[in-house]
């Protein structure tokens, strides 16, 4: 399986619009991949919080589009990353797109897990409750969106919906790479899956990005990463090494806690 992470550039200067046709370019490009990623909220930049309601769309918007027909044209398997999605009925969401090689969605993903603490996301966004897996031919994908990637329990979740491809868009930033990196290697390890990452490079509102976008296998290795700027890394991976690797140590059927029914009590 061959998958292509574009890891975007966001920087001041370049309008929304004019990063989606570029980016509408790139996925073009990757014809022959069977599965690419972009980044989380590469329309605006997922710092830019004062931007999110002005350049929210809704969920059939100009992005997506734009991106149903470039995965169209590419006959590619494309998470479009996430938006500023524009609910008419509620808020604001941070909403994941996957589209089918004929251009179809095929899988929205509200992100459950808001970043901000007291601003940013928490506050001017809804909270997801779904989780979302989509089936491709040779995996199943897991879907997760940044901040996500730190709650271990929704990864679990993930894993028995039967996902075996964990993939997380990201706006993650520089100062804090090294948690990127280190809990894309552990969500791996621990849910004995592929984890496929892709961050943002460049700046937002101020706050530069890690970009290093990853892919790393069920042991935990990592297959390819990218630099700090714009770039697409491409990766060749055999996705049958999940079931293979779950059978040759299979811990998770050792799991005890957080299974149903509980425990019982002595």
């Amino acid at each position: 399986m061959r998958a292509s992470v574009i890891q975007i550039a966001v920087n001041e200067g370049e309008s929304v619009e004019s990063r989606r046709l570029r980016v509408a370019s790139m996925v073009r490009d990757q014809a022959g991949a069977d599965l690419v990623v972009l980044p989380e909220l590469w329309t605006t930049g997922a710092f830019a919080y004062e931007e999110f309601g002005q350049e929210a769309e809704p969920l059939e918007g100009p992005t997506y589009e734009a991106m149903a027909k470039a995965a169209s044209d590419a006959g590619v398997w494309l998470h479009a990353g996430s938006i500023p999605e524009r609910d008419p009925e509620g808020p604001l969401y941070n909403t994941s797109l996957v589209f089918s090689p004929a251009g179809d969605l095929a899988a929205v993903y509200r992100k459950i897990h808001r970043f901000g603490f007291d601003k940013g996301e928490v506050v001017l966004m809804g909270a997801g409750a779904e989780l979302v897996t989509v089936r491709l031919p040779a995996t199943t994908l897991g879907l997760a969106t940044c901040y996500d990637l730190r709650f271990p329990e929704l990864f679990r979740g993930l894993v028995d919906a039967g996902a075996e491809t964990l993939v997380v868009p990201a706006g993650w930033p520089e100062r804090r790479r090294s948690h990127w990196t280190l809990l894309a290697q552990a969500r791996a390890v621990e849910n004995q899956s592929f984890v496929v990452g892709c961050g943002t490079a460049g700046t937002h509102a101020g706050v530069p990005q890690a970009g290093h976008s990853i892919v790393v296998d069920p042991w935990g290795e990592v297959l390819a990463e990218a630099g700090a700027d714009e770039e697409v890394l491409t990766v060749e991976f055999d996705p049958g090494k999940v079931a293979r690797t779950r059978e040759q140590f299979p811990a998770l059927k050792d799991r005890v806690l957080g299974l149903q029914p509980p425990l019982r009590q002595p």
